[in-house]
């Protein structure tokens, strides 16, 4: 599977939680407003106050986001989601330092790097 139409469009109008594992085992999930779909199995965050996230991705790349309809209220049709698994890689600069520079959400945004998720795993939530 890819990254339908229906996934980009959550992705990129939703908050996703995005989780990591630390050194020592531990869970770590945050929230990130701030993705673009750039394939069509990868999305690009933004890194603007990524810490711990950023530090659990060094140590072990695989990760794993939600992202759910914001509608999910109004009627069991719009009640899903998608869970994706995957690996990813933290930049500083290069490419996509370069396309984080090229959207709009970003414009006066001081961010410190980009994440790009490759994701091999798709399913969606109902």
């Amino acid at each position: 599977m890819t990254i339908n139409e229906e996934l980009k469009n959550l992705i990129e109008s939703n908050p996703i939680g995005l989780a990591s594992v630390g050194e020592d085992g531990s869970p770590h999930c945050i929230a990130v407003a701030y993705v673009k779909v750039v394939s069509e199995n990868q999305i690009l965050i933004t890194d603007a106050h990524i810490i711990q996230t950023i530090k659990n991705i060094k140590h072990n790349p695989r990760v794993a986001i939600v992202v759910w309809n914001k509608d999910w209220e109004k009627s069991d049709k719009d009640c899903y989601g998608y869970a994706c698994a995957g690996a990813a890689e933290h930049f500083t600069k290069g490419k996509w330092m370069d396309v984080l520079a090229k959207i709009a959400k970003n414009e006066g945004l001081e961010y410190k790097g980009a994440i790009l998720v490759t994701i091999n795993k798709f399913k969606r939530i109902v």
